[in-house]
């Protein structure tokens, strides 16, 4: 492995690579990626480190993959970082900046990054069987690792003993790291306590609730303010659920409530499904109950979604793995498999009396002109309407993402739709509806392009809008092979994998069964 920011790998240039590869989210350049692992801000620099195939394009051989950015959106692959080898698989973890030396892995004047990350024991430990958490260091900036020869540092003698978050809390028992992580098996968050990283004890445990049908994996612990407001501070659950999700298979639902430094107790507002509703007994219930969990997204790709530990100025920044496990090994992709969904920026505000997650994708300012490629199409100056008819919006710029912004007065339309990477007869493409007497934002990809490729990749995924004063404000991201779209300012997101037939990109925007008003309208490409 290299030891400097010179010998990573340079970011594939997109002619050589396949038409689906992203303009701005990260994939690995030659090999499959999963779970977002170890996020941290340090030196400036942004650090995705990521579960990781080194030698193939499907799951296996999991290893830490890693790359870093200045900007969450161009990034740079670096040598794997934590490799797997014949005693254990690397899983997923988090990595902290040790500014106290708590660990004597570093100094004072130079801490060390220590990752936490689970060892999946393989047949030649002595371990075998099990999963526990081990630790392993940088003390330069995160370019190499080395294992604890103590490893491993925390085990319950469990199978499924996975996924650690790990964050620094200060208490009634002063400083102090808090670990998260899961019993995937029994739907369960457990709780540990540590002042130096390297013993452990047990404090409480959380679940099942809610979405508990699958297995619970890559849980999430942080305090967020509501409507900014420093004496009305919240702590923020997340677990990710696969199977058993909202649109099916793999997802990430979150709890708010409080932590006390010991046990995480949620608001009654987060527990709106009752926990055990089997699907295979009651289908209708099981479904219903789903729909009154809270969703960090409503589409069918978006999973595992953890948070940056030190993300400059406070700010509480998540990435998720842009996949489902019901089709993720046979995505139409190659060398490459599987990307990241873009950095949100997450906040809490008070909806209905209740404290709720906003989601806002991170991007350029505006009209910053190192990002922003060129505004393709700008109707922001003069509202106009549009009554059972179509509006042509820019094509997509070959080798750019777009971003369409809108605020639509929805009026006496029954539908409002954008059609995504459409075809020159207006029958193909990515369908995104809002339907006025549901009261749904619904993404179509049944007519994306490429969907063959698994009996589970065409779906419909529909998510619960309701406007305010009458008004859809929509933000979607369309990279080579994604929408992901951020509703009411981003109350409500849906993300969608999609694989549009060559030259279909075309644009457009119909209103159906009445009168719409199109207030603003703006389309950005960047790159």
């Amino acid at each position: 492995m290299s030891s400097c920011l010179d010998a990573a790998i340079p970011e594939t240039t997109r002619h050589a690579t396949s038409r689906f590869r992203p303009a701005i989210h990260f994939t690995a350049r030659d090999t499959w990626l999963n779970d977002p692992n170890g996020l941290v801000y340090y030196g400036g620099l942004y650090h995705l480190f990521f579960q990781n195939n080194p030698y193939g394009s499907v799951w296996g051989n999991m290893s830490w993959g890693h790359a870093t950015s200045r900007d969450l959106l161009h990034w740079t692959e670096h040598p794997v970082a934590i490799a797997c080898d014949e005693e254990e698989d690397i899983f997923s973890g988090s990595v902290v900046v040790d500014h106290g030396n708590t660990s004597g892995f570093g100094t004072a004047d130079h801490p060390a990054l220590v990752a936490i990350y689970t060892s999946a024991y393989k047949a030649a430990s002595e371990h075998h069987g099990t999963q526990a958490q081990s630790l392993a260091y940088s003390t330069d900036a995160g370019m190499t690792w080395r294992k604890y020869d103590g490893n491993p540092v925390l085990s319950r003698n469990s199978a499924h003993f996975r996924d650690p978050k790990v964050f620094r809390y200060q208490g009634e028992r002063g400083a102090g790291w808090i670990m998260v992580a899961v019993e995937a098996q029994h739907q369960k968050v457990v709780l540990y306590r540590s002042d130096d990283l390297k013993s452990w004890e047990f404090l409480s445990d959380f679940g099942p609730a809610n979405a508990d049908q699958g297995e619970w994996e890559c849980p999430d612990l942080f305090p967020l303010m509501v409507d900014g407001d420093p004496d009305n501070t919240k702590w923020v659950l997340i677990v990710n659920v696969n199977p058993g999700a909202v649109a099916g298979g793999s997802g990430g639902q979150y709890f708010v409530g409080t932590f006390d430094g010991v046990r995480f107790v949620p608001d009654a507002g987060s527990l709106a499904a009752p926990a055990g509703v089997s699907a295979l007994d009651d289908p209708a219930a099981a479904a219903a109950a789903l729909q009154q969990c809270l969703w960090l997204d409503w589409g069918r790709d978006c999973y595992a979604s953890v948070s940056f530990s030190d993300a400059p100025d406070g700010r509480r920044i998540i990435i998720g793995w842009m996949n489902n496990w019901d089709y993720a090994n046979q995505l139409p992709t190659a060398p490459w498999r599987s990307s990241m969904t873009l950095a949100r920026e997450l906040r809490l505000t008070e909806i209905n009396g209740s404290a709720r997650l906003i989601q806002q994708p991170v991007l350029p300012p505006a009209r910053a002109e190192e990002a922003v490629h060129a505004v393709i199409g700008q109707m922001d100056a003069v509202a106009f309407d549009l009554r059972d008819s179509a509006f042509r919006l820019p094509d997509a710029v070959p080798g750019s993402a777009h971003i369409i912004e809108a605020e639509i007065l929805t009026g006496s339309a029954s539908h409002v739709a954008f059609h995504l990477f459409g075809d020159s007869e207006g029958s193909a493409g990515t369908l995104l509806t809002y339907h006025a007497a549901a009261n749904q934002l619904v993404l179509d990809r049944r007519l994306s392009g490429n969907t063959g490729f698994h009996e589970k990749f065409p779906s419909l995924e529909a998510a619960p809008l309701v406007l305010e004063d009458g008004a859809l404000k929509l933000q979607i991201v369309v990279d080579h092979c994604s929408v992901e779209v951020f509703a009411q300012d981003g109350q409500v997101v849906l993300t969608d994998l999609v694989f549009p037939e060559e030259g279909h990109t075309g644009n457009r925007l119909t209103v159906s069964g009445g009168q719409a008003t199109i207030r603003t309208l703006t389309v950005t490409a960047l790159n």
